[in-house]
């Protein structure tokens, strides 16, 4: 056999090894695929119930989520206009509510905004102009329990992601988890640490001019408007006031959240026909 037939039959060998292992691992992806939408969905429920105060992993389970994310009715948002969109604007948008993620359509610009530097407090560059909160209410009671809203914003070194909750009068804090970041160990990924999150809960989110009033201080916060900044962390504590001061403010989700204060007692069911 002559070099050139061996050098050929090495080439289809190879190439024909080439297809087989790209049709095996395009063939995976596609079965995996059901499985990892259905664990980002898992994941993002579970930090909506955390920072909620619902969820607690010495208590529950990923089998205890789907049950306690179902007292949550999930509303879509005009960010600009502050005003919630309705199941057939949301479907004439080619949004799926149930899987919708405003993180994946920043690229989007038919569904995305860049934001000038005078308006991006929190450093995020783009945001999605459909964002989705998740309301909740209280047992028993015909009224607005909890609203939890996505928050993120620049640190140290990346972008942190995470979720605020407040109580129905959307003015007090009920909790914040941040479920992914760039921060670094033992400094600033402290925003993780249960004994910094504990701080949060009953802090107070509007001034009585009705600016944001909430913030992360250097040294020890006081008051009802002020947390304590993490130690040796400086600027990712600026990235925490900042992109707080950025979503609860007048350019993100004030509008809305101001409109839902003052109407506490309505109950989902109203407020959902709107």
């Amino acid at each position: 056999m002559s070099s050139k037939d061996t050098v050929s039959k090495t080439l289809v060998v190879a190439f024909f090894l080439c297809v087989v292992c790209s049709i095996l691992v395009s063939g995976t992806a596609v079965i995996l695929k059901p499985m990892q939408d259905e664990n980002r969905i898992l994941d993002r429920n579970k930090n909506i119930l955390s920072a909620a105060g619902l969820y607690d992993p010495s208590i529950h389970s990923d089998s205890d989520i789907a049950e306690l994310f179902s007292r949550f009715t999930p509303r879509l948002v005009d960010i600009n206009a502050g005003r919630f969109l309705d199941a057939q604007e949301a479907t004439e948008l080619g949004i799926d509510i149930a899987s919708y993620d405003q993180r994946k359509v920043v690229t989007d610009p038919a569904l995305s905004e860049a934001l000038t530097s005078d308006e991006d407090l929190a450093d995020v560059k783009r945001r999605a102009l459909y964002q989705m909160v998740y309301l909740m209410e209280g047992d028993g009671e015909n009224e607005l329990d909890t609203i939890v809203l996505p928050v993120s914003g620049y640190g140290l070194w990346g972008i942190l992601y995470g979720f605020m909750a407040l109580e129905g009068d959307a003015n007090t804090v009920k909790g914040l988890a941040f479920y992914e970041l760039k921060e670094t160990p033992g400094l600033g990924a402290e925003v993780r640490n249960p004994r910094w999150t504990a701080l949060w809960p009953g802090k107070k989110v509007y001034a009585e001019d009705g600016s944001v009033g909430l913030t992360v201080v250097k040294g020890a916060g006081m008051g009802d408007y002020e947390i304590d900044g993490l130690s040796g962390a400086t600027l990712t504590s600026r990235g925490v006031a900042n992109l707080v001061q950025y979503w609860l403010g007048d350019d993100a989700f004030g509008p809305l959240l101001k409109q839902l204060g003052g109407r506490q007692s309505q109950s989902l069911a109203a407020l959902n026909q709107e």
